[in-house]
């Protein structure tokens, strides 16, 4: 006979407290010797021993849920108490159906409900957003009279959150005798998943006392909605009222220094967690190289990533992703094989990015090598992205057939709008008029309400000098009503947001910009320069010269010392005008200007494009 070892604290002790053992149990294999004695003892009916078993079967890592429910069915008068153990058991592996079952048996048996029988009735319903069974949970509340238990009003107020019916929890808000932080910063989040910012910031305002939790949620609802000024405005408040700010709210705020390219904020923020101590762990290292690769400064984000003691996948991919997306593709390879010695298994992010990174630099035979890699050595099935990044990288190189064929014949699945649009947009860069034209109609009927599809088959149209079929897709778009976002560049300055707009004149030094405007674009026409009337991402209709990137580029000469980088963020493609334009400016007043637009980063440096006009 094989004996299962114990703990000698069981050896040694007297069989007379089985209590006190429970209580210090480490594994199943004890649990099930203690049962046994306590089956020998006679308390298999003790509720309050038989509780701490259950409770450490169905709650514990090392439990066992289903022995758990064996030892609750075989009692002959369960409490609440144990219900309430094997209901958050339930909960815990996402079985909202057996929590259910198991209060409806509670109710049967005549074991009244308690104040913990019911938030985890009302989190079961929110599993499998269960309106109606969540509502009558609620009725339940109400009628075992529980309505004013706060616990079980916090738990219905994020119910009605999670099922977006802002109506029922603003009534469970508003009946509430006392409100916590949570009951405040759940109606905000609430608000802000449905768009509603504007609802969340009057709840926000309207707090008695606000935690570094509630300004975070109403933080993070602004970076989420893209109220980037907001934002950042509730930041520096939260800074000069003092309050401490914890871990979250320098991810939520990272994450907009990150979008807006605010790399000024972004490095005050990361010297602020070095400052106080902040725990740097696998996600907010992540977050904070992310925020130095796409605020245009790798190299520190690189130092970062070295300096790490320890980096899980996630911190892996960052690190692939912005070399990728700065057209650094030999080293992001370099990382991606760092990442297979240190024995990481990449998964399909990683390599999305490799194959990125591939696309980005040119580099077709080591992309045509990892897309198989990705199967044959880790045995990961491509998924659409995976066959879009082929598609771009083989159709920016000219090799269209190929592109075409991936599209038409390898891929399982049928292409979605983004693999179409890098085989048109290729297309549009290597003169194939009749190709681009078949899938740029397929592209518009895939994806009608984007702008950019129209524009992009109009572009080639314009360079093939079709303006008759450039007429029709204008028309096109008009006809459905179809608006072109304008370009919208962003520049940060003495950790001030400044955002330009086509073709507009609302900055308050507008008069000064557009004079430095005509200075610079004067000094590089005798270089050159010649502007190109191609019909691009911004509008037509706007000059060539008051393109959104052109005005935050005088702002930056305007407003920075001689040598100084030029940051800036673009909501669009950056177009071949302002491509060129930039290379000269860079050579004509001797500065690095880094550009991140819609897709990738561009370094220009003495008259030259870190993409290698690869764009």
């Amino acid at each position: 006979m094989i004996s299962v070892p114990i703990s000698s604290a069981l050896v040694a002790a007297p069989p007379c407290n089985p209590v006190q053992h429970l209580d210090k149990c480490s594994s199943m294999a004890e649990v099930k010797q203690l049962h046994s004695q306590i089956i020998r003892l006679g308390l298999s009916s003790d509720n309050d021993v038989m509780g701490r078993a259950i409770k450490f079967c169905a709650l514990s890592k090392s439990g066992d849920l289903v022995y758990a429910y064996q030892l609750f069915d075989k009692m002959p008068h369960p409490d609440a108490f144990i219900y309430n153990i094997l209901i958050r058991g339930y909960l815990q592996c996402h079985l909202a159906r057996e929590c259910l079952i198991l209060y409806l048996r509670m109710l049967k048996g005549s074991v009244l409900p308690n104040n913990f029988t019911f938030p985890s009735l009302v989190r079961a319903c929110c599993i499998n957003d269960w309106v109606e069974e969540g509502r009558q949970i609620h009725a339940h509340v109400v009628k075992f009279g529980f309505l004013n238990d706060g616990f079980s009003q916090n738990n219905l107020l994020y119910m009605y959150v999670s099922f977006g019916s802002l109506e029922e929890a603003r009534r469970v808000f508003d009946k509430m005798l006392q409100r916590d932080v949570v009951s405040w910063t759940t109606l905000i989040s609430g608000y802000s998943q449905l768009g509603l910012v504007n609802d969340a910031y009057e709840v926000f305002r309207s707090m008695p006392n606000r935690n570094s939790g509630a300004w975070n949620a109403m933080i993070a609802a602004y970076v989420e909605h893209n109220h980037f000024h907001e934002a950042f405005g509730l930041f520096n408040e939260m800074r000069t009222e003092n309050i401490e700010l914890d871990k979250y709210v320098i991810a939520s705020m990272l994450s907009g220094c990150t979008k807006l390219g605010a790399l000024e904020q972004g490095k005050w923020i990361h010297g602020y967690v070095n400052k106080n101590g902040i725990e740097m762990d696998t996600k907010l290292a992540t977050t904070i190289i992310d925020m130095y690769c796409k605020c245009g400064w790798l190299e520190k984000a690189i130092e970062v990533f070295i300096g790490l003691p320890s980096k899980g996948i996630s911190t892996w991919n960052c690190m692939i992703g912005g070399l990728a997306i700065h057209g650094r593709g030999e080293v992001a390879i370099e990382v991606f094989k760092n990442m297979e010695k240190e024995m990481i298994a990449p998964d399909n992010i990683t390599f999305l990015n490799v194959l990125s990174a591939c696309a980005h630099s040119g580099l077709v035979e080591t992309g045509r090598h990892y897309f198989k890699h990705m199967t044959e050595v880790h045995g990961l099935e491509p998924r659409m992205e995976h066959y879009g990044c082929m598609v771009d990288l083989l159709g920016r190189a000219g090799l269209l057939e190929e592109a075409k064929n991936i599209v038409e014949e390898e891929m399982p699945m049928e292409a979605d709008a983004r693999v179409l649009g890098a085989l048109v947009g290729a297309c549009k860069i290597h003169g194939n008029i009749e190709l681009g034209e078949k899938f740029g109609k397929r592209l518009i009927e895939l994806d009608p309400d984007n702008s950019g599809r129209y524009v992009l088959l109009a572009n080639l149209y314009a360079t093939a000098g079709k303006w008759d079929d450039v007429v029709k897709i204008r028309r096109l778009m008009n006809d459905r009503g179809v608006k072109k976002a304008p370009g919208l560049s962003v520049i940060e300055m003495e950790g001030m947001i400044s955002e330009f707009v086509a073709g507009e004149r609302d900055h308050p030094e507008s008069r000064e910009i557009y004079s430095k405007l005509d200075e610079m674009l004067e000094k590089i026409k005798s270089v050159g320069y010649v502007p190109n009337t191609d019909i691009e991402e911004e509008e037509k209709e706007k000059p060539l010269n008051h393109h959104s990137e052109k005005l935050a580029i005088a702002f930056g000469l305007l407003k920075t010392k001689p040598g100084q980088t030029i940051r800036i963020s673009k909501n669009l493609r950056v177009c071949r005008d302002c491509h060129q334009a930039s290379k000269l400016i860079s050579k004509a007043f001797d500065r690095e200007i880094i550009v991140r637009d819609r897709n990738r980063f561009h370094h220009f440096r003495n008259g030259q494009c870190s993409c290698n006009d690869f764009w």
